[in-house]
């Protein structure tokens, strides 16, 4: 099983370079439990890029630069498919 509604879909975030961003998700319930990821600007973020933690559905940047602006969206993840949240703009000024 895997509902279609995030319980908490990410929001946009503007940030100026040098400070730290979150974008928040919350995948949908699921059975298997969801596992999250996201894509930016419609590539797969890598958890290996230590300039990005990512961890229980959160993408944390810990200091932004001018290059991670873009459209991010969380993806939920099970046996049964994936699920893509609303997209959210991360904005660096």
């Amino acid at each position: 099983v895997l509902r279609d509604d995030f319980r908490q879909p990410p929001g946009d975030v503007v940030v100026a370079v040098g400070e730290p961003a979150i974008l928040e998700c919350v995948p949908p319930r699921g059975h298997p439990e969801p596992s999250v990821s996201w894509k930016k600007n419609g590539a797969q973020l890598s958890d290996r890029d230590e300039h990005l933690t990512i961890r229980g559905g959160k993408l944390m940047v810990a200091s932004t630069r001018k290059s991670d602006a873009g459209v991010y969206v969380c993806v939920a993840t099970n046996v049964v498919g994936e699920r893509y949240s609303e997209p959210a703009e991360l904005v660096v000024f």
